[in-house]
């Protein structure tokens, strides 16, 4: 039998500390190694016990879950799972910890705490398992693309005036995303130029969470990033993002394309689902569209990805090396879908020059 996954529970909640124990415990393939009631005990614990998996509290005593985060992934990256709060602040704290390398988060909730935990059993164990095998890395980095950005345009964005010139707007670009999807979607997005094709988003979240995601990308980038709202039109120079529980997929309303955000059921386990926006893509949008796979783990969208393909879409899935959780690409390149797999921060740069190459075509023809 191999090594068990070890964890340590960081979180100033004895009643937490507890529950996620007794929840870890329970697993035959993990254990709880220790438990701590602030960073400051948690460092030097981690320090002395290794833990593959750490398990960590936004809201603490003596040093913010946020600064603790901070200081480990720059001086001993190792896999975190946050535990966040739902409520707006928890949302916004939480995509700050993912830019700081948290591999991944749970909502627990405001009630019913012991109830509520224990109900999430199942995806807090995931949730640390996925952590377990997940490609962690030093912060500065990540912090330079964040404090370079100085809430504007990101260090890799290009020029602010528009770079595709006249692009048909059929064009429509599609992007799926999971575990590591919110800091890999962000280095796509910063990227792409003010009169980019509309862009839609399935990155596994749940409700609350999208929003914030969805407000700190509009700061960053050149295009538009909002919430797909259902039955707008979906518009060049925007991105639109799944609401976190509900399904999204993009219809034609005669001469343009409209989101569908809907309550239909959970899809490969998901709700957003990629395979749901893929396969619309695929029905819809067809050779005026393009697939981006990127980081996460499972198999959502890779078999609507290779009918987006059938379909006379271009495809681009995220290469292993540069993934947090290389899942849902490895799927997407064994169904076939994958036109190119490159590096994260080579994606965007090939599809721009690819529809710049459009846009040339077309000017020759007029």
């Amino acid at each position: 039998m191999s090594r068990k996954i070890r964890v340590i529970v960081v979180d100033d909640s004895a009643l937490v500390r507890s529950l996620l124990s007794e929840i870890i415990n329970r697993q035959r393939d993990m254990e709880c190694i220790g438990t701590a009631n602030d960073p400051l005990v948690a460092r030097e614990m981690i320090r002395e016990l290794d833990p593959d998996v750490i398990t960590l509290d936004v809201e603490m005593p003596r040093m913010d879950g946020i600064d603790f985060l901070g200081r480990l992934m720059r001086l001993r990256p190792t896999p975190v799972v946050m535990i966040s709060t739902l409520t707006e602040r928890g949302a916004e704290v939480t995509m700050k910890a993912l830019e700081l390398g948290a591999v991944d988060f749970v909502a627990k909730p405001r009630v019913g705490l012991a109830s509520g935990l224990n109900d999430l059993a199942t995806q807090i164990v995931d949730k640390i398992r996925v952590a377990a095998v997940a490609q962690v890395r030093r912060a500065p980095a990540r912090d330079a693309v964040a404090s370079g950005a100085g809430g504007s345009a990101a260090p890799h964005a290009v020029p602010a005036a528009g770079l595709l010139g006249r692009l048909s707007t059929e064009k429509l670009i599609c992007i799926g995303a999971s575990t590591g999807g919110t800091e890999a979607i962000k280095e796509v997005l910063v990227q792409m130029p003010a009169d980019s094709p509309a862009i839609v988003i399935t990155q596994h979240m749940p409700p609350g969470f999208t929003t914030s995601f969805a407000a700190r990308l509009n700061g960053l980038c050149q295009i538009t990033v909002k919430e797909a709202v259902n039955g707008e039109r979906i518009l060049p120079g925007h991105a639109y993002i799944a609401p976190g529980g509900t399904q999204f997929h993009v219809a034609r309303s005669g001469a343009n394309y409209v989101a569908v955000v809907d309550d239909g059921p959970p899809v490969n386990r998901h709700k957003p689902s990629v395979e749901v926006l893929f396969k619309s893509a695929a029905a819809v949008v067809g050779r005026n569209a393009f697939g981006i796979m990127l980081t996460g783990m499972g198999n959502d969208g890779a078999v609507a990805m290779r009918e987006m393909k059938d379909a006379g879409s271009y495809n681009y899935v995220q290469d292993e090396a540069t993934c947090i959780v290389f899942g849902m690409p490895r799927e997407a390149i064994a169904h076939g879908a994958a036109d190119e797999v490159l590096p994260l921060g080579q994606i965007a740069p090939a599809l721009i020059a690819r529809l710049r190459g459009a846009t040339d075509r077309l000017h020759h023809r007029i």
